[in-house]
């Protein structure tokens, strides 16, 4: 009984010595495209451009007016995909000098209140999350 036990024992070690080195998942290593990489910087210099946006003392006026925090903003921002900072950018390439910043602002709280009812942050108190 003893003998079987000891069989058993070191069968099992084996296989589980044997499935340590078995890899659990395999990686692939590409390259990064130049497009992509552009892309990225080219976001990156879009997602500054709004942040300074938002910088403007008559833009944190109107934020504070509409009840969002000007900081919360600028972390929504921070937030946003790329596709997402693309369009933004776009309404302010759209804006006249000077102009219509309620276009604007009205673009922002939209995101703000998708993200909340989404679920990802908590800034107006009527919104409920769908999580």
């Amino acid at each position: 009984m003893n003998s079987r036990f000891m069989r058993m024992t070191s069968r099992l070690l084996i296989a589980s010595v044997l499935g340590l080195g078995l890899p659990l998942q395999s990686s692939y290593a590409g390259l990064v495209g130049t497009d992509k990489v552009a892309v990225s910087a080219q976001s990156q210099s879009e997602r500054e451009r709004i942040r300074s946006f938002l910088d403007r003392e008559d833009v944190r006026k109107e934020l504070q007016q509409q009840g969002i925090d000007a900081n919360t903003a600028q972390a929504r921002v921070d937030a946003l995909t790329d596709a997402e900072v693309e369009k933004v950018a776009g309404r302010l390439d759209k804006m006249p000098a000077g102009g219509d910043i309620l276009g604007i602002l009205f673009t922002i709280f939209v995101i703000l209140l998708v993200t909340d009812i989404l679920g990802f942050t908590k800034v107006f108190p009527f919104t409920r999350s769908i999580k």
